[in-house]
């Protein structure tokens, strides 16, 4: 049996790890290893239990493997010693970590109400309750000031429950039926039900693994796409509304295992929608929404290399595509017949500027584009073709579409927020040009933005090409090189890392850390050729990149390299993974959440999440050249005997996006390599998915943590806490 051995410990600690010990090692272990209660808490050290593999003739061992069989009590047991471990190194935070949750707490307004939107008849909104860990759904008929009708509410749902997750949210066209589905336990699995909104009655429907969902005009069906056995959306079903899903018809299947498919509606709520795409390529189907048995068509077939999606107005399909350039055209097509033969261009390829997306209304469209990593919006009035830009306060920020249920409108909404200003909905006048302030998230506490600096600077990297950074501070930081600061990044999938406000960030900035973004390579921020320069066969760039932007901070004088701490998430936990094998003496500490360190494993193993559909993204290491150049740069792989940073990894044992194994592997395989006597924690979130606890307060305390940890290898535990005006 497979087993992990554990030092004496004392206290709670203790007491998790003496159970876990005893699961591992049998009936009475923990008897024989009954500590005394002045010994300290070691790290767990996992047994090794080698599996060699030869791939195109590399031998390599993998000693921690065994940490995959998730129902075998002796990796429950693994994970629950290595949290008690942590629990007992983190002890002397415990204060702080409850000064930060107070603080973090006292920033938000725990009863709070969203902006409304119209839909049909009704206002929908969602809102949250003081003491309530989830939000309620409502709307209200007619008028704002009509009774509250309680759509959904999450937190009875979640009643007995760990986890909860809401995945679709859709309301029939008459806004009798609730299509909704919900996932329990974190690994993304969605069930769908629906609700009669008339009488509060739910109805037979519980279809498993569903993923996304579209109503038909008549409010009689839905589509829906199912998932697989590796969690991809295969198969297209029609279901008839109120009748067991076991005879539904099945519509599409997908036999590609690169592909996946999303089923959508049309802004203009005439046409469904069918995507099927890859990461590179994608091919739309179509069906009036009016005729839930109609049949499909096709706007194009799938060609390599060209991706589109499709929107609609009157008799013309718009349809935003790459086949001329990467960053995206704009053209229009008949319904009658939208092949590419019949494409007409409406706005060209642009080399300095991404279009995003757009949204079309009744009178105009909406093009979201990037130029220069910032977003734009650009509004066009349809029946005269002037276009305008919307203008923006600030020069670094964040903006894009708020919702938008109502085709008949010249009202467009939108979410902006920056670095410095709180996320705020902003109702905009297409045809008068004029944007009005409908909500902006309240900071309690006296937050005063004007205490604060936001700047972004250009970092150089190895080749020459200039990488974004951006910059948060309080006002009166001196660029010394004293400063402690936390940078962050991600660099993958061609998303933009974003510069939003988080109110969370000012416990750190107001004890004098210097927070910073690295915007590497593999993001978005510059158009799909950034994300081209860090994927595949050129992903070393995104590493190299975010080691030359610490590089420049630290030249630059905003801080050094004993204070520098790192963070990121999911592939940003690849990064962080990365840069610590290269360059561990350029960091004092890193934060890995979720980390996609695993990399080779994972990527030959078909079976999992993801796997097959992130070949265009990774590579296919069944492949001779892309094997060896994923393993340059595989985080576990390359684990050596040398000294590291300070490490907090965080995972969830129900995660469905990275599994847990990646980073308890990781963990296990460092703490007997490395050479320093730095701490090296694994915390497991075990009822937890990819974006740890679904309830806002647990939420809450796990940034805390996060925090702590940060502040205690800053030097900064002891820093007074900022003082709040006001107390929610």
């Amino acid at each position: 049996m497979c087993g992990t051995s554990f030092p004496a410990s004392r206290g709670a600690a203790g007491a998790a790890l003496l159970l876990a010990t005893a699961l591992l090692l049998g009936p009475g272990a923990a008897a024989a290893q009954l500590p005394s209660a002045a010994e300290p808490l070691g790290p767990p050290v996992a047994e090794r239990w080698p599996k060699v593999d030869t791939v195109h003739g590399d031998v390599r061992q993998d000693d921690y493997f065994w940490l995959r069989q998730k129902s075998n009590p002796a990796v429950r047991a693994y994970l629950e010693a290595e949290n008690a471990y942590a629990e007992q190194v983190l002890s002397p935070t415990r204060p702080l970590q409850e000064a930060l949750y107070q603080e973090l707490l006292g920033r938000i307004k725990q009863t709070d109400l969203s902006v409304p939107y119209r839909q049909g008849e009704y206002f929908y909104y969602s809102k949250t309750e003081q003491g309530k860990q989830y939000q309620i759904h409502a709307r209200k008929k007619g008028s704002l000031d009509a009774p509250e009708e309680v759509t959904l509410d999450l937190n009875v749902l979640a009643e007995g429950k760990p986890f909860l997750g809401l995945g679709a949210y859709r309301v029939s066209d008459d806004g009798n039926l609730l299509a909704f589905s919900t996932d329990t336990t974190g690994f993304r699995e969605y069930t769908l039900q629906v609700k009669d909104l008339r009488t509060g009655e739910l109805l037979v429907e519980r279809i498993p693994q569903v993923r996304s969902v579209v109503w038909s005009a008549d409010g009689r069906f839905l589509f829906y796409t199912a998932e697989d056995h590796a969690k991809r959306p295969y198969r297209l079903y029609r279901h008839v509304v109120g009748r067991s899903h076991h005879a539904d018809e099945l519509v599409y299947e997908e036999k590609d295992e690169l592909y996946r498919l999303f089923a959508s509606r049309t802004r203009s709520k005439g046409y469904i929608l069918l995507t099927s795409a890859s990461l590179t390529t994608s091919e739309v189907r179509y069906l009036a929404a009016g005729e839930p048995l109609g049949e499909w068509r096709m706007i194009a077939p799938r060609r390599q290399g060209r991706e589109y999606d499709v929107d609609h107005h009157g008799r013309r399909f718009y349809i935003r595509v790459n086949d001329t350039g990467r960053n995206f055209r704009l053209v229009s097509a008949p319904v009658e017949d939208p092949g590419p033969a019949n494409w007409g261009e409406v706005v060209p390829q642009r080399k300095d500027v991404m279009l995003e997306g757009m949204d079309f209304f009744a009178g105009h469209y909406v093009l979201y584009e990037r130029r220069n990593g910032v977003p734009e919006m650009r509004v066009t009035e349809l029946r005269s073709g002037k276009r305008h830009r919307v203008r923006f306060p600030e020069p670094v920020y964040e903006a894009g579409p708020a919702v938008n249920a109502e085709w008949n409108t010249n009202e467009l909404r939108y979410n902006y927020e920056s670095l410095v200003t709180p996320s705020s909905v902003f109702e905009y006048d297409m045809d008068r040009r004029r944007a009005t302030l409908l909500k902006q998230t309240e900071v309690l506490g006296g937050y005063d933005p004007h205490q604060y600096a936001s700047e972004r600077r250009l970092a150089r990297a190895r080749d020459g090409t200039r990488i974004p950074v951006s910059l948060l501070y309080r006002k009166g930081v001196r660029r010394d090189g004293r400063a402690p600061l936390l940078l962050a990044g991600y660099g993958s999938y061609g998303a933009p890392y974003r510069v939003g406000f988080s109110s969370n960030r000012l416990s750190l900035l107001d004890r004098g850390v210097v927070v910073a973004m690295a915007h590497v390579r593999g993001g978005g921020e510059l158009g799909k050729g950034w994300h081209d320069d860090g994927r595949m066969m050129r992903k070393m760039n995104t590493f190299t990149d975010f080691i030359a932007a610490a590089e420049f901070l630290i030249a630059e004088k905003y801080t050094s390299s004993d204070r520098v701490v790192i963070e990121g998430g999911s592939a940003g936990g690849l990064l962080m993974g990365a840069v610590t094998n290269l360059r561990p003496d350029l960091f004092r500490a890193v934060i890995a959440r979720v980390p996609f360190v695993d990399v080779i494993n994972t990527m030959l193993d078909a079976s999992l999440p993801l796997t097959v559909q992130e070949y265009e993204e990774w590579g296919n290491p069944h492949r001779p050249d892309e094997y060896a150049y994923i393993k340059q740069y595989c985080p576990y792989t390359n684990l050596a005997a040398k000294a590291y940073p300070a490490m907090l990894v965080k995972t969830s044992f129900n995660d469905s996006q990275v599994m847990y194994w990646e980073p308890a592997k990781y963990v296990a395989r460092m703490r007997v390599l490395k050479t320093d006597a730095n701490p090296l924690l694994l915390v497991t979130n075990m009822g937890g998915g990819h974006g740890g606890a679904s309830g806002r307060y647990d939420r809450l305390r796990e940034i805390a943590l996060d925090y702590a940890f940060v502040l205690q290898q800053m030097g900064l535990v002891e820093a007074p806490a900022p003082a709040l005006k006001a107390t929610p």
